[in-house]
């Protein structure tokens, strides 16, 4: 066998050995959304799609969700590394569960407003919060916009009103069909609902929780304490390839939906993109968020949140802002900044 053969097999069989331990190096994360494969998910489906998590050293696989209060107890039983959730629904399982092991730690901000809102029909006479009083409102027990809704009371001087439970799929079903007053739910997915039901936008009054005194902040990403202690690096990896997944969506929505549908072929591609925008201009590229900035918090804010939500939520121990939030992994602030688009007009 002549030399360069020799070499030539020696160089091939070097780089099998390199991609071998390139492959054995690389880390499963499960990630648990906080809702179902619908516009909002391509900012963890398009850096799936894009191969920026591959790339990083990550194999994610990203699962749908129910709610947010189910993605916080799924990642706090191990089940998930890293998933979505509400911010308060982490404090209210903090605070909750002061002697849990595992209690989820919130990484990163994406939804810097929350997204609740109330929304009513216009031929209810419903204009303004003070027209609550005594109305008859609807949301399942564990809405997000229901379970604040009593700061969004105190905020607004509202005295009395009475719920209605129902499941998802029915909210919008009994507003359109009169059989509540009005609903809580993110403005984002209860809207174009309850245009799928027939409803047309400029028949709905929304009332969105930001807009009338709450600034609660929405929906972070969280991780569990055992990979944050255990793989600072793969979690520090993981905000680093969404963040350019992120930049990507924000850019440009309508492609991005491309990589919701090939999770879900049934969804319809130009009503998620709709839902995708509003979720980016209400709530991601929100004036709070380029205040603050992408993925940031603000510390006084926070704590204000953990005061609001210990007291609507009655939790059994106060809420520690400081043991709910740990921004150390986050992008330089110059890569986070670089994200948010110039808002549409």
């Amino acid at each position: 066998m002549k030399k360069r053969d020799v070499l030539r097999i020696a160089a091939a069989f070097t780089a099998a050995a390199a991609c071998g331990i390139a492959q054995a190096q690389t880390t499963p994360i499960k990630f648990q959304l906080d809702w179902r494969f619908e516009g909002p998910a391509a900012l963890f489906l398009t850096p799936v799609a894009k191969g920026y998590f591959k790339n990083a050293g990550l194999d994610v696989t990203v699962d749908a969700g129910n709610g947010s209060g189910g993605a916080v107890t799924r990642v706090a039983s191990g089940t998930y590394d890293i998933g979505f959730a509400d911010l308060a629904a982490v404090m209210e399982f903090h605070a909750n569960n002061p002697d849990a092991p595992n209690k989820p730690v919130a990484i990163m901000m994406v939804y810097n407003n929350t997204p609740a809102s109330v929304m009513a029909l216009k031929k209810s006479g419903i204009t303004k919060p003070a027209d609550l009083n005594g109305k008859k409102l609807g949301a399942p027990v564990f809405d997000a916009g229901r379970r604040a809704f009593p700061i969004f009371q105190k905020a607004n001087g509202i005295t009395n009103v009475t719920w209605t439970a129902m499941d998802p799929p029915l909210r919008e079903t009994m507003l359109a069909r009169g059989d509540v007053d009005a609903i809580t739910g993110f403005t984002f997915t209860s809207l174009l609902n309850l245009e799928a039901r027939g409803v047309k936008p400029e028949d709905v009054v929304v009332l969105p929780y930001p807009q009338y005194g709450v600034k609660l902040y929405g929906n972070v990403i969280i991780a569990t304490p055992k990979i944050i202690k255990e793989n600072p690096a793969a979690v520090k990896a993981f905000l680093a390839a969404f963040t350019r997944g992120a930049k990507d969506v924000m850019a440009n929505p309508e492609a991005a939906i491309a990589d919701v549908k090939a999770r879900d072929g049934i969804i319809n591609p130009a009503l998620e993109t709709r839902r995708l925008k509003l979720a980016i201009d209400t709530v991601i590229n929100s004036p709070d968020a380029r205040a603050e900035g992408f993925g940031q918090v603000n510390a006084g804010r926070l704590a204000l949140m953990a005061s609001q939500v210990s007291d609507a939520f009655n939790t059994k121990t106060r809420v520690n802002p400081d043991a709910v939030w740990n921004g150390s992994f986050l992008p330089a602030k110059a890569d986070l900044n670089a994200v948010l688009p110039v808002p549409r007009k």
